[in-house]
Protein backbone atom coordinates (compact mmCIF):
# COMPACT_ATOMS: atom_id res chain seq x y z
CA UNK A 1 0.00 0.00 0.00
CA UNK A 2 1.46 3.45 -0.75
CA UNK A 3 1.11 6.30 1.42
CA UNK A 4 -2.43 7.77 0.42
CA UNK A 5 -3.69 4.15 0.77
CA UNK A 6 -2.96 3.78 4.24
CA UNK A 7 -4.24 7.01 5.21
CA UNK A 8 -7.36 5.87 4.23
CA UNK A 9 -7.12 2.20 5.22
CA UNK A 10 -8.72 3.37 9.11
CA UNK A 11 -11.24 5.64 7.33
CA UNK A 12 -15.20 4.49 7.45
CA UNK A 13 -15.17 6.11 3.83
CA UNK A 14 -12.39 6.07 1.54
CA UNK A 15 -14.49 9.03 -0.95
CA UNK A 16 -17.48 10.97 -0.64
CA UNK A 17 -20.96 9.57 0.08
CA UNK A 18 -23.81 8.67 2.84
CA UNK A 19 -26.32 6.05 3.94
CA UNK A 20 -28.73 8.10 3.29
CA UNK A 21 -27.72 8.53 -0.53
CA UNK A 22 -27.07 5.28 -1.03
CA UNK A 23 -30.79 4.17 0.05
CA UNK A 24 -32.10 6.97 -2.15
CA UNK A 25 -29.90 5.82 -4.98
CA UNK A 26 -32.26 2.47 -3.76
CA UNK A 27 -35.00 4.43 -4.22
CA UNK A 28 -34.50 6.12 -7.43
CA UNK A 29 -33.63 2.72 -8.71
CA UNK A 30 -37.06 1.11 -7.92
CA UNK A 31 -35.15 -2.01 -6.47
CA UNK A 32 -37.84 -4.38 -4.97
CA UNK A 33 -36.35 -4.64 -1.53
CA UNK A 34 -37.49 -7.88 -1.12
CA UNK A 35 -36.41 -10.02 -4.10
CA UNK A 36 -33.20 -11.79 -4.23
CA UNK A 37 -30.50 -10.46 -5.87
CA UNK A 38 -26.60 -10.79 -7.08
CA UNK A 39 -24.70 -7.69 -6.43
CA UNK A 40 -21.15 -6.59 -7.34
CA UNK A 41 -20.17 -3.39 -5.64
CA UNK A 42 -16.90 -2.53 -7.12
CA UNK A 43 -14.00 -0.51 -6.08
CA UNK A 44 -15.50 -1.20 -2.22
CA UNK A 45 -13.33 -0.44 -0.04
CA UNK A 46 -13.89 -0.53 3.23
CA UNK A 47 -17.52 -1.06 2.68
CA UNK A 48 -19.68 1.90 3.71
CA UNK A 49 -22.09 1.06 0.59
CA UNK A 50 -21.82 -2.48 0.75
CA UNK A 51 -23.11 -2.69 4.16
CA UNK A 52 -26.15 -0.66 3.64
CA UNK A 53 -27.13 -2.45 0.67
CA UNK A 54 -26.92 -5.53 2.83
CA UNK A 55 -28.85 -4.11 5.60
CA UNK A 56 -31.37 -3.09 2.60
CA UNK A 57 -31.85 -5.70 0.22
CA UNK A 58 -31.98 -9.03 0.14
CA UNK A 59 -29.04 -9.89 -1.84
CA UNK A 60 -25.76 -11.88 -2.22
CA UNK A 61 -23.18 -9.11 -2.69
CA UNK A 62 -19.94 -9.47 -4.43
CA UNK A 63 -17.76 -6.60 -2.97
CA UNK A 64 -14.36 -6.27 -5.13
CA UNK A 65 -11.40 -4.08 -4.23
CA UNK A 66 -8.04 -4.13 -5.24
CA UNK A 67 -6.33 -3.90 -1.71
CA UNK A 68 -7.08 -6.99 0.54
CA UNK A 69 -6.36 -4.67 3.28
CA UNK A 70 -9.50 -2.65 2.88
CA UNK A 71 -11.30 -6.00 2.22
CA UNK A 72 -9.93 -7.16 5.47
CA UNK A 73 -11.65 -4.09 7.44
CA UNK A 74 -14.89 -4.78 5.55
CA UNK A 75 -15.21 -8.69 6.35
CA UNK A 76 -14.87 -7.70 10.16
CA UNK A 77 -17.37 -5.02 10.10
CA UNK A 78 -19.60 -7.30 8.29
CA UNK A 79 -19.71 -9.67 11.11
CA UNK A 80 -19.94 -7.16 13.44
CA UNK A 81 -22.96 -5.41 11.94
CA UNK A 82 -24.36 -9.05 11.41
CA UNK A 83 -24.74 -9.10 7.42
CA UNK A 84 -20.83 -11.50 7.09
CA UNK A 85 -23.96 -14.41 5.29
CA UNK A 86 -24.45 -11.89 2.66
CA UNK A 87 -21.23 -10.57 1.60
CA UNK A 88 -18.41 -12.09 -0.27
CA UNK A 89 -15.22 -10.35 -0.57
CA UNK A 90 -12.78 -10.32 -3.82
CA UNK A 91 -9.61 -9.06 -4.47
CA UNK A 92 -9.24 -7.86 -7.97
CA UNK A 93 -8.60 -5.00 -10.71
CA UNK A 94 -12.28 -3.30 -11.43
CA UNK A 95 -10.82 -3.93 -14.71
CA UNK A 96 -9.98 -7.27 -15.37
CA UNK A 97 -13.38 -9.22 -13.45
CA UNK A 98 -13.46 -12.91 -13.43
CA UNK A 99 -17.42 -12.45 -13.96
CA UNK A 100 -19.84 -14.52 -16.33
CA UNK A 101 -21.31 -12.69 -18.81
CA UNK A 102 -24.87 -11.45 -17.64
CA UNK A 103 -24.31 -12.78 -14.04
CA UNK A 104 -25.13 -9.55 -11.84
CA UNK A 105 -28.85 -7.90 -11.51
CA UNK A 106 -26.96 -4.83 -10.13
CA UNK A 107 -23.26 -3.04 -10.59
CA UNK A 108 -22.98 -0.75 -8.17
CA UNK A 109 -19.86 1.31 -7.43
CA UNK A 110 -19.70 4.33 -5.23
CA UNK A 111 -16.65 6.90 -6.02
CA UNK A 112 -14.71 4.18 -7.85
CA UNK A 113 -15.27 4.10 -11.35
CA UNK A 114 -12.58 7.39 -12.20
CA UNK A 115 -10.11 4.34 -11.05
CA UNK A 116 -10.34 3.25 -15.13
CA UNK A 117 -12.75 6.29 -16.14
CA UNK A 118 -16.68 6.57 -16.39
CA UNK A 119 -16.61 5.93 -20.28
CA UNK A 120 -14.50 2.14 -19.75
CA UNK A 121 -16.19 1.03 -16.43
CA UNK A 122 -19.89 1.70 -18.34
CA UNK A 123 -19.07 -0.09 -21.15
CA UNK A 124 -16.87 -2.93 -19.56
CA UNK A 125 -19.63 -3.67 -17.01
CA UNK A 126 -22.61 -4.18 -19.12
CA UNK A 127 -21.39 -7.65 -19.97
CA UNK A 128 -21.98 -8.66 -16.32
CA UNK A 129 -25.22 -7.64 -15.79
CA UNK A 130 -28.47 -9.38 -17.01
CA UNK A 131 -30.66 -7.84 -19.52
CA UNK A 132 -32.35 -5.42 -17.54
CA UNK A 133 -29.94 -5.24 -15.04
CA UNK A 134 -29.08 -2.35 -13.28
CA UNK A 135 -25.89 -0.12 -13.23
CA UNK A 136 -25.38 2.66 -9.72
CA UNK A 137 -22.41 4.35 -9.88
CA UNK A 138 -21.27 8.22 -8.45
CA UNK A 139 -19.04 10.12 -10.45
CA UNK A 140 -17.27 12.94 -10.11
CA UNK A 141 -18.86 15.72 -12.13
CA UNK A 142 -19.28 19.52 -12.85
CA UNK A 143 -22.58 20.79 -11.78
CA UNK A 144 -22.23 24.47 -13.06
CA UNK A 145 -22.02 24.68 -17.00
CA UNK A 146 -19.13 27.32 -16.29
CA UNK A 147 -16.46 27.26 -13.10
CA UNK A 148 -13.00 29.08 -12.46
CA UNK A 149 -10.30 28.47 -14.43
CA UNK A 150 -8.31 27.25 -10.88
CA UNK A 151 -10.63 24.11 -10.38
CA UNK A 152 -11.41 23.61 -13.65
CA UNK A 153 -7.29 23.13 -14.46
CA UNK A 154 -6.59 21.13 -11.36
CA UNK A 155 -9.70 18.40 -11.71
CA UNK A 156 -8.61 18.41 -15.30
CA UNK A 157 -5.52 17.68 -14.65
CA UNK A 158 -6.43 14.93 -11.40
CA UNK A 159 -9.55 13.00 -13.89
CA UNK A 160 -9.67 14.67 -17.48
CA UNK A 161 -13.25 12.75 -17.98
CA UNK A 162 -14.62 15.34 -15.19
CA UNK A 163 -17.62 16.47 -17.18
CA UNK A 164 -21.20 17.66 -16.49
CA UNK A 165 -23.67 14.97 -16.02
CA UNK A 166 -25.39 15.64 -19.51
CA UNK A 167 -22.30 14.17 -21.12
CA UNK A 168 -21.98 11.53 -18.50
CA UNK A 169 -25.74 10.75 -19.38
CA UNK A 170 -24.74 10.44 -23.20
CA UNK A 171 -21.97 7.90 -22.03
CA UNK A 172 -24.58 6.05 -20.52
CA UNK A 173 -26.80 5.99 -23.66
CA UNK A 174 -24.59 5.34 -26.02
CA UNK A 175 -23.57 2.64 -23.78
CA UNK A 176 -26.56 0.75 -23.82
CA UNK A 177 -28.23 2.08 -21.27
CA UNK A 178 -31.23 4.12 -20.02
CA UNK A 179 -30.48 7.01 -17.68
CA UNK A 180 -33.39 6.25 -15.06
CA UNK A 181 -32.14 8.46 -12.36
CA UNK A 182 -29.64 11.08 -11.32
CA UNK A 183 -28.90 13.23 -8.24
CA UNK A 184 -25.79 15.53 -7.10
CA UNK A 185 -24.49 14.28 -2.93
CA UNK A 186 -24.74 17.35 -1.15
CA UNK A 187 -22.04 19.27 0.96
CA UNK A 188 -22.13 16.67 3.74
CA UNK A 189 -21.44 13.79 2.08
CA UNK A 190 -17.47 15.49 1.55
CA UNK A 191 -17.05 17.62 4.80
CA UNK A 192 -19.03 15.66 7.55
CA UNK A 193 -18.54 12.03 5.74
CA UNK A 194 -15.15 12.29 4.32
CA UNK A 195 -13.23 15.34 4.62
CA UNK A 196 -13.55 16.27 8.68
CA UNK A 197 -12.79 12.54 9.50
CA UNK A 198 -9.79 12.62 7.42
CA UNK A 199 -8.29 15.70 8.91
CA UNK A 200 -8.67 14.11 12.12
CA UNK A 201 -6.35 11.32 11.31
CA UNK A 202 -3.90 13.04 9.64
CA UNK A 203 -1.75 13.71 12.93
CA UNK A 204 -1.72 10.45 13.73
CA UNK A 205 -0.83 9.25 10.35
CA UNK A 206 2.32 11.41 10.32
CA UNK A 207 3.29 10.03 13.71
CA UNK A 208 2.98 6.77 13.05
CA UNK A 209 5.02 7.22 10.11
CA UNK A 210 8.01 9.39 12.05
CA UNK A 211 6.63 12.36 10.04
CA UNK A 212 7.99 11.42 6.70
CA UNK A 213 8.66 12.97 3.82
CA UNK A 214 6.10 10.52 1.85
CA UNK A 215 3.51 10.99 4.58
CA UNK A 216 3.68 14.42 4.81
CA UNK A 217 3.15 14.78 0.70
CA UNK A 218 0.47 12.44 1.20
CA UNK A 219 -0.98 14.84 3.80
CA UNK A 220 -0.29 18.09 1.72
CA UNK A 221 -1.74 16.24 -1.38
CA UNK A 222 -5.12 15.72 0.25
CA UNK A 223 -4.82 19.05 2.10
CA UNK A 224 -4.76 20.96 -0.92
CA UNK A 225 -8.40 19.03 -2.46
CA UNK A 226 -10.23 19.93 0.90
CA UNK A 227 -8.71 23.65 0.91
CA UNK A 228 -10.22 23.22 -3.19
CA UNK A 229 -13.45 21.92 -2.75
CA UNK A 230 -14.21 24.37 0.34
CA UNK A 231 -13.57 27.23 -1.93
CA UNK A 232 -15.14 26.23 -5.39
CA UNK A 233 -17.59 23.45 -3.73
CA UNK A 234 -20.42 25.52 -5.78
CA UNK A 235 -19.53 23.92 -9.03
CA UNK A 236 -18.33 20.50 -8.64
CA UNK A 237 -19.94 17.20 -6.67
CA UNK A 238 -20.14 13.53 -7.11
CA UNK A 239 -23.32 12.56 -9.30
CA UNK A 240 -25.04 9.57 -8.53
CA UNK A 241 -26.10 8.09 -11.91
CA UNK A 242 -28.81 5.16 -12.33
CA UNK A 243 -29.44 3.46 -15.68
CA UNK A 244 -30.98 0.21 -16.83
CA UNK A 245 -29.30 -1.82 -19.19
CA UNK A 246 -31.71 -2.09 -22.39
CA UNK A 247 -29.27 -3.73 -25.01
Amino acid sequence: MNQLQLLHKGAIRQGPGGDAETEKAIDLAYIDRSAPLKIADIGCGTGSSTLIVARLLNAQITAVDFLQDFLDVLEARAQSEGVADNISCLCASMDDLPFDEGEFDVFWSEGAIYNIGFQKGVADWKRYLKPGGLLIASEISWITSTRPSQIQNYWHSEYPEIDMASSKIKVLEENGYSPIGYFVLPEHCWLDNYYRPMQERFQDFLDRNGNSEEARAGVETEAKEIELFEQYKPYYSYGAYIAKKVR
